[in-house]
């Protein structure tokens, strides 16, 4: 028997640099951003390996599907990470270490083969109510299917407080939302405590997640919080753990 939304707390603290490179105006990120993410988390994730020389940027711009100019930007955001180390004559390599700031710094969820590139698809928003175990009493309720690489890995729910944003729709809404929080808004996540379980999957499933409703998953239960303490984000994950899995690194 599955007791519902109970399981250990992970306290997550990673400061959300604010951010001098401008999202694009529709849901997703610029590729070069979207690259450079990717490959900070596929660094992290131990696909790419310390010291990991890179293939010639004209290869590596054909494997990952982008112009060698886009692929030479997000190159340039790894090094000044501190992330990438160019040896004239010998070529690209990786240099991992911890604490690296990132748009997804705060995101859990990685492939089981580790890293994979954060996406959303928006199901529903709504304010009303909050629900009584939210930290707040008012907010905007986003419903939306989270993918990593393409591949449908979780749905989300996720509580805005109406006192922090005041006024939030479908077209608000980016792939990277605390991003979206900061930019349009002016509001920074600065901290987030997670408690990780089991519960089973709601109603309102996307027809993509592969669990059917009233499966039981693993499921994740956050609070995110700005740089002032205040409560901007309560939100619940269930996440299909045959494809995905729940990673907190020290």
């Amino acid at each position: 028997m599955i007791k519902e939304r109970e399981g250990r707390v992970v306290q997550n603290e990673a400061y959300i640099s604010p951010s001098t490179i401008r999202a694009a105006d529709d849901t997703a990120l610029p590729k070069y951003i979207a690259l450079s993410e990717l490959l900070i988390r596929e660094i992290a994730a131990g696909r790419l390996a310390d010291g990991h020389k890179l293939p010639p940027e004209r290869d590596m711009a054909a494997e990952r599907g982008v112009s060698v100019g886009t692929l030479r930007k997000a190159l340039i955001i790894l090094e000044e990470k501190g992330l990438l180390e160019r040896i004239q004559g010998s070529g690209n390599y990786v240099r991992s270490r911890g604490g690296v700031e990132s748009i997804y710094g705060l995101l859990r969820l990685e492939l089981l083969t580790g890293g994979g590139l954060p996406t959303a698809r928006p199901i529903s928003v709504d304010t009303m109510d909050a629900p009584a175990d939210a930290p707040f009493d008012h907010g905007h309720r986003i419903r939306r299917l989270r993918l990593l690489d393409g591949t449908a890995v979780a749905i989300e729910e996720i509580w805005v407080n109406t006192h922090a944003i005041t006024a939030l729709g479908i077209t608000d809404l980016q792939d990277a939302l605390y991003l979206m929080y900061e930019q349009r808004f002016g509001v920074r996540i600065a901290r987030a405590q997670d408690s990780v379980g089991m519960d089973r999957v709601p109603s309102w499933r996307h027809v993509e997640f592969g669990p059917q409703i009233d499966d039981a998953v693993s499921h994740i239960t956050r609070v995110a919080r700005d740089l002032e303490g205040r409560a901007v984000e309560y939100s619940q994950t269930w996440f299909d753990a045959k494809k995905a899995a729940y990673i907190n690194r020290f």
